[in-house]
């Protein structure tokens, strides 16, 4: 015989439903899932278990523990929609006085409530609503084709309601005023769903944060639901028929920015500078040339192997961590995270940390100082790939990188590994044209400033660029989009094999393309020093030579 139904239910430790289980008042528990019975002595309680993950679990268990999942009926949800949404109340009498939304983290774990008083209209949170992900999303955790996102809770019960209770919907957080920053935060959750229709509420914040959040994804991904009414409960609550609802909803239209203009009508406008921010490289005779680098650009470093590219790359993400206060994004596919991290120390030590021995040279406190003053700023976020990856899927990283971490640098080192055998059956021209070009989109839809190293193919004849080749744009490995798609293509070129050893250590630096000032040709002659591992400008000397 099954104990009386009294007490709050929760979680089953040996089931792990998330609700079967129900304590009684007199301490012991009975799950009706998977018919465990624990006496009083052996139940560990609801706070103790919530203690764990939670600092409030005490008011968190508060709202939890006399609630129960029921229909809503002054809201028309039924009660397997509440359920399904992990949505709780509380009655007195007929009358329903609170609702009760549960949020999980991105694990499934239930780490907050959001507690609405019906009576007062008002709501408040009992846990760690930060960490939580959107309403919903840890119900609908396998991608699919859409998505739609409400404003509210009620709002995504309603949408699901009257889509037949079969596609996945979420909501914000916390209304429109949180899209922006509840979107980002979930970013790759929604960004595996194919569309992402928005259902906000038909009014001007509502107008306005689904234009805000569109912007976030890449072109298309994002469609926005015209409604009649205010929202989605409104629809159900006036007895709306599903089809119509659903045929709003397929007519919802890509979201699409600001459109065409007569130039006549910018006026003095036309004198607004454009707001992109500009880094000088840390070599003045390049920036004499360049006028730097800017946000907003794609810029391509090019060479044989061995010329110094990496050298060159650890030199610009200490110098940008330096002289912005931006963050920075990290794609090396040839090496480890690890690796990357001690590139960047190496330069703040003035010494090749990358390399074991010459780190075993420096006590521990030594190093643990260069990490705080660089990787230890937070600024720097690297891609810790493994396997092969597709195009897309590292153009997606970038995205992320951009929209969600607010990076304004990136560096992808390097093109030609990310185009191997990756797209139509390998035919590397055709991959490269495919991808130089989404790079140069979302270098526009971000405005990230992008630097991208690319491999040079082996020239005809008997001098190759070991020896010290002048580059020429017709060298580009693969494909010529990475000279048209590029603002700027920068070639580094040294003889490794000449007689004398500066000349064998100094990079010239050629300018082969220069969109913004079309200023090419020699810019200048960075020479490496074998001890420290840097990289520093030094007056021409070839000239001799010349």
């Amino acid at each position: 015989m099954q104990p009386e139904e009294k007490g709050w239910k929760g979680p089953c430790s040996e089931c792990g439903s998330s609700d079967a289980n129900h304590h009684y008042p007199d301490g012991h528990t009975f799950c009706y899932s998977c018919k465990t019975h624990k006496p009083a002595k052996e139940v560990t309680t609801m706070a103790t278990v919530q203690s764990n993950t939670n600092q409030n679990s005490l008011k968190l268990l508060n709202s939890s523990r006399l609630a129960e999942y029921n229909d809503i009926p002054e809201r028309k949800i039924t009660k397997e929609t509440a359920r399904k949404f992990n949505t709780l109340t509380k009655k007195k009498g007929s009358m329903t006085t609170h609702h009760v939304y549960q949020y999980y983290d991105s694990k499934g774990n239930h780490i907050c409530n959001k507690v609405r008083d019906t009576a007062n209209k008002k709501f408040w949170s009992e846990g760690n609503m930060n960490g939580a992900g959107l309403f919903g999303q840890n119900v609908f955790t396998q991608k699919a084709k859409f998505i739609t996102i409400t404003e509210g809770e009620v709002d995504a019960m309603s949408a699901y309601q009257l889509m037949g209770s079969q596609w996945p919907v979420v909501s914000l957080k916390n209304g429109a005023a949180s899209a922006v920053s509840n979107c980002k935060q979930s970013f790759e959750y929604l960004n595996q769903f194919g569309n992402i229709v928005l259902c906000f509420d038909n009014d001007k914040a509502g107008r306005k944060a689904a234009n805000e959040v569109a912007e976030i994804f890449e072109p298309n991904k994002c469609k926005i639901m015209q409604l009649d009414l205010k929202d989605a409960n409104e629809c159900l609550k006036v007895g709306m028929r599903s089809e119509d609802f659903i045929n709003a909803w397929w007519a919802a239209k890509p979201f699409t920015p600001a459109g065409i203009i007569n130039l006549h009508d910018l006026g003095d406008s036309l004198y607004d500078e454009d707001y992109c921010e500009t880094c000088l490289y840390p070599w003045s005779d390049l920036n004499e040339k360049t006028y730097g680098m800017r946000t907003g650009e794609l810029v391509t470093f090019t060479s044989g192997a061995g010329m110094g590219k990496s050298s060159i790359m650890r030199e610009l993400m200490h110098h940008l961590m330096m002289n912005t206060k931006d963050n920075i994004g990290v794609l090396a596919m040839e090496e480890s995270v690890r690796n990357t991290a001690f590139n960047i120390m190496s330069v703040e030590a003035n010494a090749r940390l990358y390399i074991k021995e010459v780190r075993e040279q420096f006590s521990p406190e030594q190093l643990r100082e260069w990490q705080e003053k660089t990787i230890g700023t937070k600024r720097f976020f690297a891609f810790d790939h493994f396997g092969s990856i597709s195009n897309d899927e590292i153009l997606a990283r970038v995205r992320y990188m951009a929209k969600a971490l607010e990076t304004k640098w990136v560096i992808l080192d390097h093109l030609s590994i990310l185009v191997s055998g990756q797209e139509d059956n390998g035919d590397e021209r055709k991959s490269i044209d495919i991808l130089m070009t989404k790079l140069r989109s979302l270098v526009e839809e971000t405005g990230i400033g992008l630097l991208l190293v690319s491999h040079l193919r082996r020239p005809a004849g008997d001098r190759g660029h070991e020896d010290g080749r002048e580059v020429s744009l017709s060298h580009l490995r693969g494909s010529a989009s990475i000279a048209h798609l590029s603002d700027a293509v920068i070639a580094l070129e040294r003889n490794q094999q000449a007689d004398d050893e500066q000349a064998a250590n100094t990079t010239t630096i050629r300018i082969l393309k220069n969109r913004y000032t079309g200023d090419t040709g020699i810019a200048c002659y960075l020479h490496y020093d074998k001890e420290t591992g840097r990289m520093t400008q030094i007056d021409n000397p070839f000239m001799e030579n010349e």
